[in-house]
């Protein structure tokens, strides 16, 4: 069983965790957050298709994902919605790579470490986000993006939307933050996403799930429609946590290992805590 405090301790403050990394230097100022959110506090903009305004950054949330990251020796992340996070991920794994390159046991399988891969299907976004945070010349070498194209389909005949390619590797922590509902292409039998009184419905974990490994950390940011179409329907021994405080959805694959090298895996990145929350969710 997932609780609160085996993700963030009771002492865990998040304004003293960021003074400790120089990265948060990259995101906009407070002062550009609060006139951003200006235009956020319509009911109505979160559902605008011409909205194209950035959500502020709530940097208790950024703070959180990047303890995540360190607190789990995360190796690769697997992002959907490219934002503010993306960066704070970036630098998350590089202090990774940093403290834990050199300890990596030789029994530790794993091609993309201290990687993130962030996908996103609007060309706007990605744009925005490489011009606001980054130019070519400084872009971080551990980090890629991907364009995809987002198509509607189902899953057991349930209307969801999928990315289209996905890129191939094997993610230790996902973060679910997108995609928006307005840019998925097609419908199926008339229903897509589109419709401002509906919400994403993505289905693309459900296509992963039988090849992420035991001890794989799941965040969904909001999208609580989401969170219950993808935990109804996902097939093995998840421990879930919903935290109001932080509308925030956390599913970890609690299983036994795969086998020796998922093991060592477990092992060297989350130690005897992990099975110590495994034995409070019994399949």
């Amino acid at each position: 069983m997932l609780t609160a405090t085996d993700l963030f301790p009771a002492s865990f403050d998040p304004i003293s965790y960021l003074d400790q990394f120089q990265s948060f230097r990259a995101i906009p100022s407070l002062e550009e957050s609060v006139n951003l959110s200006q235009h956020q506090n319509s009911p109505h903009s979160a559902v605008d298709p011409t909205n194209f305004l950035p959500f502020p950054p709530d940097l208790g949330d950024l703070a959180r994902l990047h303890w995540l990251v360190t607190s789990r020796s995360v190796l690769t992340v697997l992002e959907f919605g490219t934002g503010f996070s993306t960066v704070v991920f970036s630098d998350a794994l590089f202090h990774n790579r940093e403290s834990l390159d050199q300890q990596l046991p030789s029994l530790l399988r794993r091609q993309e470490k201290f990687e993130i891969h962030s996908i996103d299907n609007n060309q706007f976004w990605l744009d925005s986000f490489r011009t606001r945070f980054f130019s070519e010349a400084v872009f971080p070498s551990n980090l890629h993006l991907h364009k995809c194209d987002l198509d509607v389909s189902h899953f057991n005949g349930r209307v969801c939307t999928y990315y289209d390619p996905l890129p191939d590797l094997c993610p230790d922590l996902i973060y679910i933050d997108g995609p928006d509902q307005f840019s998925s292409q097609g419908s199926l039998r008339g229903i897509s996403t589109r419709h401002p009184d509906r919400m994403p419905m993505s289905g693309d974990l459900l296509a992963l799930e039988h090849f992420l490994q035991p001890g794989t950390l799941v965040v969904i940011d909001g999208r609580s429609a989401n969170a219950r179409f993808l935990t109804s329907n996902l097939q093995r021994n998840w421990s879930y946590l919903y935290i109001p405080e932080f509308d925030q959805h956390f599913l970890e694959l609690q299983e036994d290992p795969l086998g020796r090298f998922n093991a060592a895996f477990i092992d060297f990145t989350l130690g005897d805590s992990y099975y110590q929350r495994m034995s409070r969710h019994p399949v």
